[in-house]
């Protein structure tokens, strides 16, 4: 039965993102290394995307899984992670075959606000690599590795900036209205998941008090 649910599940998740893939092959006509690039960052956005909505569903995860929501959870991180480590390799191998590399792609720009979106994609892939390297040794700091992990929001809010900015794909409407989605909807995972570490503390420190204040009353 569990079994069945994880291809289910996954089986979903993996015609989502052929649905996807068909539509961007089908929007331009272009040589199989640019269709690449463009799988590569939009099915990458797509993992990062479901590994951070499910962050709030912690226990609801783990119920139907049957295994630790760490597990689930870094399965869609770490494919997220390969597509956009092969993006920019890609990137570069296109730019060696014309004999024009962009260095400019590679390093992030600070000269004005719209640069910086425009060629975020290098930007929004540190802080990935940065948000995944806390996670990975979260036992080692763990009072300080959740706001370096917390990174993978801020990476998502710059990549579909600069996706929004550069990207080829995100004229086709229906394109646009599912990775904005995709944002909007890890937006608003986030918000639930400090909503509910909030809850957790309120309902710590009313506990506290009320053990200090029973401890006060005379025997």
């Amino acid at each position: 039965m569990i079994l069945k649910k994880e291809i289910v599940f996954f089986g979903l998740v993996f015609l989502f993102g052929l649905a996807v893939s068909l539509l961007v092959y089908s929007i331009t006509p272009t040589d199989t290394i640019t269709l690449t690039i463009r799988l590569l960052a939009l099915n990458g956005y797509i993992a990062i995307s479901i590994a951070a909505i499910m962050t709030p569903f912690l226990k609801e995860i783990t119920l139907f899984f049957k295994k630790s929501f760490v597990k689930v959870h870094h399965y869609f991180a770490a494919t997220g992670l390969l597509f956009l480590i092969l993006l920019p390799l890609t990137v570069l191998m296109q730019g060696l075959s014309t004999n024009y590399v962009n260095w400019a792609a590679f390093v992030p720009n600070f000269t004005n606000l719209y640069l910086f979106f425009f060629y975020g994609g290098i930007v929004a892939l540190i802080l990935v690599f940065a948000a995944f390297g806390a996670a990975l040794v979260r036992r080692k700091i763990p009072s300080y590795w959740r706001p370096f992990h917390a990174l993978m929001y801020l990476a998502l809010f710059v990549g579909i900036i600069h996706a929004n900015l550069i990207g080829v794909d995100f004229g086709n409407l229906y394109i646009k209205i599912i990775f904005d989605g995709l944002f909007a909807t890890a937006l608003a995972a986030f918000v639930l998941k400090r909503w509910q570490f909030y809850r957790i503390k309120a309902k710590v420190k009313k506990a506290r008090l009320m053990a200090e204040t029973n401890n006060k009353v005379p025997k």
